[in-house]
């Protein structure tokens, strides 16, 4: 089988595995850069070409698309679709997922707990706001970015208004969202394969640090949860229609909350914290997931 996997770089930790993953088991990968792609859109051939040549069809398409390439990679991804291709994360499913905001609405229309988090525009408001989400500290997100990146506190109602004037006049939109002191820098990230979870490590923030993300110095341990929260994660995932997902889950008094949804989560620390080879399981779906494809293509 001919497996795409839309990666910036085929050195990255993640693209590598893949592609060993996929020798391993016999299929031929292939690792295409989004923004080497010239997308194509006609009325009636669309196509994407590749420097010169049109891209070579594959059988299945793994994307990961980084926060950074967002909108150009789910421009291929998007075009990918048209032309037919299975595509094991959707652009749709991507793109609720990306938006902090939006994938937190639809987390909660589908009863999926989340934290307290708000949006606004208007700082005259801030001592209501800071009253709906249990006063400060709080916790301020871009609404795009990834691996921690764009997510600081406020300790004060003065340091809330300063950060948010200035994310204001940058242009960004930002949220505020609840602190939950009991996590202590701790959160749990759930990787869930085909609707089933299959794999959970505990990530701990390193010491004065309050964002739990390996890529920001955190310490990942294996652990076995409840299967509360194994449901809650599958409940996160399908509510995103995301077939791969890394669902973080923070734990609060009031019980376990969905905080983000990763459409292109990184396996690295529950590589490592577990022993499990999380990149076959990843190929193996993946393959599964285009054969169930032709199968519903050939029936229609």
């Amino acid at each position: 089988m001919k497996i795409l996997i839309l990666s910036r770089r085929g050195t990255l930790y993640s693209t590598r595995r893949f592609t060993k993953a996929s020798l391993q088991l016999g299929h031929h990968v292939m690792v295409l850069d989004p923004l080497r792609c010239v997308v194509v859109v006609a009325k009636d051939a669309g196509a994407i070409y590749v420097k010169d040549k049109p891209l070579e069809t594959p059988d299945v398409v793994l994307p990961r698309i980084g926060a950074s390439i967002t909108d150009y990679g789910l421009a291929t991804v998007s075009q990918l679709e048209l032309i037919g291709l299975p595509v094991v994360n959707s652009s749709q499913s991507i793109i609720a997922s990306r938006d902090k905001l939006r994938c937190l609405q639809i987390l909660a229309m589908n009863g999926v707990a989340v934290p307290r988090t708000i949006m606004c525009r208007d700082a005259r408001n801030l001592d209501q706001i800071l009253g709906l989400v249990g006063g400060t500290p709080v916790i301020v997100k871009l609404i795009q970015g990834a691996q921690g990146v764009g997510v600081m506190m406020a300790d004060s109602r003065g340091s809330l208004e300063g950060l948010l004037d200035t994310v204001w006049n940058l242009g960004r939109e930002v949220l505020i969202q609840e602190y939950v002191p009991e996590s202590k820098g701790e959160d749990l990230r759930v990787l869930v394969v085909g609707g089933e979870v299959i794999g959970v490590i505990r990530r701990i923030a390193r010491a004065g640090e309050f964002r739990s993300n390996i890529h920001k110095g955190g310490e990942a341990k294996a652990v076995d949860v409840p299967q509360s929260y194994r449901d809650l994660a599958v409940a996160a995932a399908r509510a995103l229609a995301l077939n791969i997902a890394g669902v973080d889950i923070i734990e609060s008094k009031s019980g376990p909350k969905v905080m983000e949804v990763n459409s292109s989560p990184g396996f690295e620390g529950l590589e490592r914290a577990t022993g499990q080879d999380v990149a076959r399981k990843i190929i193996e779906y993946t393959v599964q997931y285009a054969e169930k494809a032709k199968e519903r293509k050939k029936a229609a």
